[in-house]
């Protein structure tokens, strides 16, 4: 369980597998990351162990019941299938946000995702 918390594992499931599921039912235009994770530096990810990864995916129409994804691998994933609509309200009240696609605004370069290079 405690291999959820690492950033190596986690960001290639959200960037690929997750993708392509949702990817199924509607186009993927942005998945977006919030909450703990967009507040803290990359460098300092090692003390966010326990709190888990909170993601938008914004998309043509919003999906509900998006848990199936997160909860058969046991990844603690916030997983919300929205529409660029409902995206406005966190621009609106400013939270802080991290693109992880289409363009990756994280620290580091290049993120390792089975093989591809995001």
């Amino acid at each position: 369980m405690e291999t959820i918390w690492q950033h190596e594992l986690v960001l290639p499931y959200i960037l690929n597998e997750l993708k392509e599921k949702i990817e199924s039912i509607t186009p993927v235009r942005k998945i977006i990351l919030y909450g703990s994770r967009a507040r803290t530096p990359l460098k300092d990810w090692e003390k966010l162990e326990g709190k888990d990864w909170d993601i938008i995916v914004v998309c043509d129409f919003p999906i509900t019941n998006t848990h199936i994804w997160t909860k058969e691998l046991h990844y603690h994933i916030d997983l919300s299938v929205t529409t660029k609509e409902r995206m406005d309200h966190f621009e609106k009240y400013n939270v802080p946000i991290i693109e992880l696609f289409p363009r990756n605004e994280l620290e580091i370069t290049k993120i390792n995702t089975h093989g591809k290079h995001i």
